[in-house]
């Protein structure tokens, strides 16, 4: 009886995660079915998964709207997200490695002062940022997206931690033998820290790759803006193209896909490290 019971409930909570399973995934699934929608059935018929009048129309747009250049947008976005990613990664697990194995004084009291500023609010920064960014002359440009990206306080103290968790004695080892602090970082805390690395650089992509919040506040320039906010014209003013928008919006999803997949390993690692000890 009690088994039965058991199986019962077992099937009840599997029945309620694989609801909650497709309530979750519709939306993915709306916007790649509506990609192959002409854009008047994208709004009339949203239940319908598979579409009755299948076209290639709305990717095309994308590529041959006379108005706007999907494919500067694009461009756009790639190279402020890979300049992103190659400053990010140099200063975040340069900053890590100081303040977890190398002695100076005050260490602790910065960390502590870096640590305060995440509570502060992002909002609560973005009138001073637009002033700063002005007065730099790097408004209006992928440097007002990529340098405020690249300082990220929070992976500090992640890496840090990482760091930290990497015996001494193999730094002091690598000291005896003549390696330099930057040789002891690039060729033995970097190695056995690629786990979480890698999970800082696949969430940084992530962000950057979607910001949307960014290039809306500090590019006014339609040739210089990224695919997040160049696909919002797709579907406003007067004529909206709401087939074009999902349309790109399929496409923006593709790289992140193909990013997860490829650091999918150390992802699973980075998230997973130091939940079993022993």
């Amino acid at each position: 009886m009690r088994a039965k019971q058991e199986r019962i409930i077992k099937t009840i909570i599997t029945a309620v995660m694989v609801i909650l399973g497709l309530i979750c995934i519709y939306p993915f699934v709306f916007m790649l079915s509506s990609s192959f929608k002409p854009s008047g059935d994208v709004l009339s018929t949203p239940l319908q998964i598979i579409p009755s009048n299948f076209t290639l129309m709305n990717f095309e747009t994308l590529f041959t709207n006379e108005f706007y250049d999907f494919f500067q947008w694009f461009g756009n976005t790639v190279v402020m997200t890979g300049l992103t990613l190659v400053l990010k990664f140099f200063i975040i697990t340069i900053t890590a490695y100081g303040f977890a194995k190398i002695q100076f004084p005050g260490r602790d009291a910065i960390f502590l002062v870096l640590l305060a500023g995440l509570m502060i609010p992002s909002d609560i920064m973005i009138m001073p940022r637009y002033i700063i960014f002005k007065n730099l002359g790097i408004l209006n440009t992928m440097w007002s997206l990529i340098l405020p990206a690249a300082v990220d306080v929070y992976f500090v103290f992640l890496l840090r931690q990482a760091f930290v968790a990497v015996p001494d004695a193999l730094s002091e080892a690598a000291r005896i033998d003549g390696c330099s602090h930057f040789t002891i970082y690039r060729r033995i805390i970097l190695p056995l820290c690629m786990p979480q690395v890698s999970t800082m650089l696949l969430f940084s992509f992530v962000w950057s790759w979607n910001d949307y919040m960014g290039p809306y506040l500090y590019i006014s320039d339609i040739n210089k803006q990224m695919i997040s906010v160049g696909i919002k014209l797709f579907a406003s003013g007067l004529a909206q193209d709401y087939g074009a928008q999902m349309a790109g919006a399929t496409i923006v999803l593709i790289p992140v896909i193909v990013a997860f997949f490829l650091c999918q390993k150390y992802f699973v690692e980075g998230i997973t490290a130091g939940a079993v000890k022993g």
